[in-house]
Order: structure tokens, then C-alpha cells, then sequence
């Protein structure tokens, strides 16, 4: 039977993408200083970049901002000004210090799940942005514990559930990406919630999913994830 509910925190409790997308847009803005804005392909360079950055400095704005500051020193071929480096780290700290917009419905949707089974908030990135979010939404109560780990992959949703001592057929996870939060806990063997949100970061994409009639469903709006749990935990206890 289900016994545990994990939700996604950035762009399934509150908004995050659409921030990033402004800062690059910016960014971009910066840089037109120096090259051809229209032939650069700025948006692939910094992506690539990012991509294998990831690795070094994880997920968040403070790899954003990173990123964003060698993406520049080398498409400029080292010409950007001190000044200019120096907005781009502000652009960084924008992101860090933007006000935590909830998504509609969403304070509502969790409380009432949290009313049938416990949940638990796993979200990926920066610890100390992750953790001012969590604090700032005034969503923290309504979680019993909070995971902010360094990747979402079956690895660590495996971990996740030892330490709480259930198996993967008792778990479902809420989110709003199919790369980390449906994908990875759908191979363990568990049950998910997608939610759609209308922006996804490049490399959130997963290319060629299948979705799962029999252990997933998707909510169109945080009003509807309650009945989405609901629907599964039936499915869930037929499992057992």
C-alpha cells in the first residue's frame, strides 16, 4: 500500500524556470556588447557549457551564474569588461534573492495529501537556495522531511525509501519533470504524479518517454493532484 508522497519542489511547488529564462535573455543582452547576438547561438554555447559544469558545480543559480561568466570570458575572447562580468554576477544573485511565487492551488493540494499519507519535499540544487526557498514558500510545516540532493536518479530515490524503510511500489512521486522526478521512480518501480509546467530547462528534457497507464497519471493543475494520489494509491494497494 502507498505509505509515502514525494513532491518536487522548484516549478511544482513554485515558479523557477521562467526566473532563469529572464536572467539569459540578459545575459544575451550583456554580450551584444561584444558579438553578433543574432549569430552567436549564445543560448547553445551557454547550455553546453552548463552541461558540463554540472558535474563540478551541480545544479542552481550559483553554477548559472558560473557558467554564465566563462560562457561570456570565451565568446568574447576574453575582451568583456570587469563591469560587465560584475552585472552577470548580479544577474546570479537576482535569481538567489527572487520572492517565492507558489504555484496555484498548490499550498492546498499539498495539505490535503499530506492529510491522507506523509510527504516528503526532494528537490535537487544549490543547499543553501534550496533551503531559503523551502523556508520562504511557508510550505515547510506541511513536509516531514526535506531531501535536497545532488541528482534525481533511481539511485538516489532508492536511498531515499531504505531510509524510511519502504519499497518502491510504496512511494509516489510529484512533478513537474519527466527527466527527474517521473522517469527515474517509474524504473524503481513506484508510482508518479506529472504535472506539467510550461517551461522546461534544456537539459530537464527526456526524449522518447512512455508514459505508464498503470502506476502514473498527470494532474493539469495542482487542483487536481489530489485525486491523481488518490486514484493511484488504489492501484497501489492491488499491487501489494
Amino acid at each position: 500500500m502507498l505509505k509515502l508522497v514525494g513532491f518536487d519542489a522548484d516549478d511544482t511547488l513554485w515558479h523557477s524556470e521562467g526566473f532563469y529564462r529572464e536572467v539569459h535573455a540578459q545575459f544575451e543582452t550583456i554580450l551584444g556588447q561584444y558579438i553578433d547576438i543574432g549569430n552567436a547561438n549564445v543560448h547553445d554555447h551557454l547550455l553546453e557549457v552548463e552541461r558540463a559544469n554540472i558535474k563540478l558545480f551541480g545544479y542552481g543559480a550559483k553554477g548559472m551564474t558560473l557558467s554564465m561568466l566563462e560562457t561570456a570570458v570565451a565568446m568574447t575572447a576574453e575582451r568583456i569588461s570587469a563591469h560587465h562580468l560584475h552585472e552577470i554576477i548580479q544577474l546570479g544573485k537576482e535569481v538567489l534573492n527572487h520572492p517565492v511565487q507558489l504555484l496555484d492551488g498548490i499550498a492546498e493540494a499539498v495539505a490535503e495529501v499530506s492529510r491522507d499519507y506523509p510527504v516528503v519535499l526532494i528537490t535537487k540544487g544549490d543547499l543553501f537556495h534550496q533551503e531559503s526557498k523551502v523556508a520562504r514558500s511557508g510550505l515547510s510545516a506541511l513536509f516531514g522531511r526535506i531531501e535536497i540532493v545532488s541528482e534525481k536518479d533511481p539511485v538516489t530515490y532508492q536511498r531515499v525509501l531504505s531510509e524510511f524503510g519502504l519499497q518502491p511500489q510504496q512511494f509516489l512521486m510529484v512533478g513537474n519533470s519527466l527527466h527527474s522526478d517521473i522517469a527515474p521512480v517509474l524504473q524503481i518501480g513506484g508510482f508518479a504524479v506529472h504535472v506539467p509546467y510550461p517551461l522546461t530547462w534544456a537539459l530537464d528534457h527526456h526524449e522518447g518517454f512512455i508514459a505508464d497507464d498503470e502506476k502514473m497519471r498527470t494532474a493539469e493543475s495542482a487542483a487536481r493532484i489530489p485525486a491523481a494520489v488518490r486514484e493511484l494509491a488504489m492501484k497501489a494497494a492491488r499491487f501489494h
